[in-house]
């Protein structure tokens, strides 16, 4: 029996990320090693990308269960509780579960080993699907993917879902340096879904596709999504064809999120992971994602979305129009709080036409900027933006100011989002963040 309490367990895991991000495989490793290597024991699909991962993950993970798979989903961040980041069957893991698996792996990390806040928790991951007996795995990595804690696992299938700019202090400052982190995850033979990629960054993974003989799937090649929303759009892909889908996500980007999905489960069901159209609709029509697009509260409508990188803000900016052009003479206003290692400019550019009303946040955590910081960088820009110094006061002034029929935003971070969230539940966030 665990001696430490899930409050004690929770302390350990935050004090984990003075470690920062160490990229490398070594570690985690030699971690999953002593454990007698729990990633090995099912079959894994893995997914990576700027953006879009999560989602595709999301429903690759909705549509096994209701194929009838036992399946573990791993992703991250998390929003409001760390549990969040490892499921089975939709199902957070159990409190008293983590803190008898950290005590596991803190036993088997000493005396010589120092895992990241992430290896630690991939580990306890790879742990608790094999405990769970899971039929399968979906993994969403957690930073570009070469180096990426979950890059140990030997999937059936891999997808990359985009390549932009974001995290360019780890990944590189150009579309191609990241496109060749993120191809990292691609492995010799394993099957590639790729996504809406640019064909001058899509070349870097075909050339890592290629050095390792890994067959390639390409969206509006090999499969494509289309229709006027998810509530009612069309796959095509190389074994599958599906008319009048439906897909709560919204937002039009999800197509390719959905088409990225099914590719995948085309692969897996070659693969052996028998998977029917009933499964596919009904995974589909239930699937579950987060702060993505998500629809918080009504009048005024209170929408939060997770973008935080330019290309993200462009997807956010072309919803909000339509949103606009569906309700005029409502009112968009948009709170905004971003970590410093972002770039506030480029994010807002596509946005700033689209909004009424700006009020700039800072979210609870040391590496997040100040909503005055935000506002000196954009001072030239956006002139008339308001600052709030909390999320909790961003929230009320925006709300003072709405009317019914208005829409407030919440974006520029996960983080935020997760506070806000847990404002409008009225719950404490876990203390481990990021």
């Amino acid at each position: 029996m665990t001696t430490m309490t899930y409050s004690a367990t929770v302390q350990f895991l935050y004090g984990l990320q003075q470690h920062g991000i160490k990229l490398g495989l070594e570690t985690i490793r030699v971690l999953l090693t002593r454990v007698g290597e729990p990633h090995r024991r099912y079959p894994v699909l893995h997914i990576g990308g700027t953006n879009g991962k999560g989602s595709t993950a999301a429903m690759t993970a909705a549509i096994l269960q209701a194929a009838g798979y036992r399946v573990g989903l791993y992703t991250s961040p998390h929003l409001i509780d760390f549990r969040e980041r490892i499921r089975v069957n939709g199902v957070m893991i159990p409190e008293e579960t983590v803190g008898r698996l950290v005590e596991t792996l803190r036993g088997a990390a000493a005396p010589d080993l120092a895992p990241t806040f992430f290896e630690f928790t991939t580990a306890l991951a790879f742990q608790y699907f094999a405990d769970c007996q899971v039929d399968v795995a979906v993994l969403e990595v957690g930073l570009g993917g070469r180096f990426d804690a979950t890059n140990v696992v030997e999937p059936l299938a891999c997808a990359i879902t985009t390549i932009g700019l974001d995290h360019e202090a780890y990944l590189g400052s150009t579309l191609e340096a990241i496109a060749f982190e993120k191809a990292g995850i691609v492995k010799p033979a394993v099957p590639v879904v790729l996504g809406r990629i640019e064909s001058s960054t899509r070349r870097v993974i075909e050339q890592r596709a290629s050095e390792v003989a890994a067959p390639l799937y390409c969206l509006e090649r090999e499969f494509q999504c289309d229709g006027s929303s998810t509530a009612d759009c069309r796959y095509v892909g190389r074994s599958s064809h599906y008319d009048h889908l439906s897909c709560p996500l919204q937002g039009r980007f999800q197509l390719d999120n959905i088409a990225c999905s099914l590719a995948l489960i085309e692969l897996a069901r070659e693969r052996g992971l028998g998977v029917s159209e009933t499964a596919v609709r009904s995974g589909l029509q239930y699937v579950a994602w987060e702060g993505r697009l998500e629809i918080v509260a009504e009048s005024p409508t209170i929408m939060v979305d997770g973008a935080h990188n330019p290309a993200a803000a462009a997807v956010l900016a072309e919803y909000l129009a339509d949103w606009r052009r569906g309700r005029p003479g409502a009112r968009i206003s948009l709170i905004v709080g971003m970590m410093c290692d972002k770039h506030p400019r480029e994010f807002l550019a596509p946005l700033l036409s689209q909004v009424d009303t700006l009020i700039l946040t800072q979210t609870n955590l040391p590496r997040a900027s100040t909503g005055s910081e935000l506002r000196t960088l954009l001072q030239d820009c956006a002139p008339s933006a308001q600052v709030a110094a909390t999320p909790a006061d961003a929230l009320a002034a925006a709300k003072r100011s709405a009317a019914p029929s208005d829409l407030i935003c919440v974006t520029g971070s996960l983080m935020l989002v997760g506070e806000i969230k847990a404002l409008l539940r009225g719950c404490s966030l876990s203390p481990v963040r990021g």
